[in-house]
């Protein structure tokens, strides 16, 4: 008797690619992360570092669902793995940590002011909640053009507290712009926990305070965060109205490289606290999940592996190879013509 095969949907065919593909972006920033601070301690990247590693999933699962050109992403200083999610090259994201002229920003951001407008991404922002007041203008000027498009402004739980972040949420509220909050609630304002910082930890509820609607997402699921982004953007395209989502997640090293040691959890948290997170690390959760259902399999794993490894490598020995920017060419990009 010939052997019955059962066709599966088209639309689980679709889905599968899309969380393959949401994995291996996960695997890069997760292995490119863990690069930067072994050349950090070589000399060769300058100024501060901010690393994502445990909160991938938050960019994995938003960023894939936008449309480039016409979405706009902005990110805090913790930003390599937006602008890699947007489709900055590797090659591009470590020139610009070492302050080469190929980078990103010409190597005179680094870190934290990683830009790539073309591909959507407009900006880290050294400032604490500095890329919200931002958000309004590009909501204002989308809203404008009338085009469907939305606007991804990620910021942390320790901006919630700042003066400017709550004036814009006010006035994208009041005027209905198409702004999507992702509050990365990493529960530590560099060493302060959310709980000695904030007398109202229901960030949601200061969302709607201000006329946005907005929701709790486990930050830590892959799926939960597509399932409720892809749901939260589809609806502002057709609303052109903001939306809030407070992303509960977790790093897994210290706040910057101030903090990098493996016991920065000393002054300000447990071990045991940092490893009961890594119970639910979402690379290994999505990896676990795409492995029963014979999506990825240990020979898939070991190739993206491979593959992200020699990127890493590329990226590196571009950068170092090449120059540093001009000095003259300080005086570029100053002001606007």
């Amino acid at each position: 008797m010939a052997k019955t095969t059962v066709e599966r949907p088209v639309e689980d065919d679709i889905q599968s690619k899309e969380l393959l593909s949401s994995y291996r972006l996960m695997l890069l920033i997760r292995r490119l992360e863990e690069s930067v601070y072994r050349k950090f301690h070589e000399a060769k990247i300058g100024g501060y570092l901010h690393r994502y590693d445990g909160m991938e999933a938050l960019v994995a699962g938003i960023i894939p669902f936008l449309q480039i050109p016409g979405d706009y992403v902005l990110s805090t200083y913790r930003d390599h793995a937006h602008a890699l999610a947007c489709g900055t090259s590797p090659r591009a994201v470590m020139a610009e940590l070492m302050g080469r002229a190929t980078g990103c920003a010409g190597g005179k951001g680094g870190s934290m002011h990683l830009i790539d407008p073309e591909n959507g991404f407009l900006g880290g922002d050294g400032i604490v909640g500095g890329p919200v007041p931002i958000s309004l203008g590009v909501g204002y000027a989308l809203k404008y053009r009338g085009n469907g498009n939305v606007c991804v402004v990620y910021f942390g739980d320790g901006a919630m507290n700042q003066g400017g972040v709550h004036e814009a949420m006010n006035m994208i509220g009041l005027y209905r712009l198409p702004v999507l909050f992702i509050l990365e609630n990493n529960k530590y304002a560099m060493g302060t926990s959310v709980e000695r910082s904030t007398g109202q930890t229901d960030f949601v509820l200061k969302a709607k305070a201000h006329g946005i609607d907005g929701e709790h997402v486990d930050g830590m699921d892959l799926l939960k965060v597509r399932d409720v982004a892809g749901r939260a953007i589809k609806k502002m395209r057709e609303t052109c109205e903001p939306y809030f989502l407070e992303m509960s997640c977790y790093r897994y090293v210290g706040h910057g490289i101030g903090d990098d040691n493996t016991k920065a959890w000393t002054t300000y948290r447990t071990e045991d606290e940092v490893a009961q997170w890594r119970e639910r690390d979402p690379l290994l959760r999505t990896g676990d999940y795409l492995e029963a259902r014979g999506i990825l399999t240990p020979e898939l794993i070991e190739k993206f592996e491979a593959e992200i490894a020699a990127e890493v490598e590329d990226a590196i020995e571009f950068a170092e190879a090449s120059a540093e920017p001009p000095l003259d060419s300080l005086y570029e990009n100053v002001y606007s013509k």
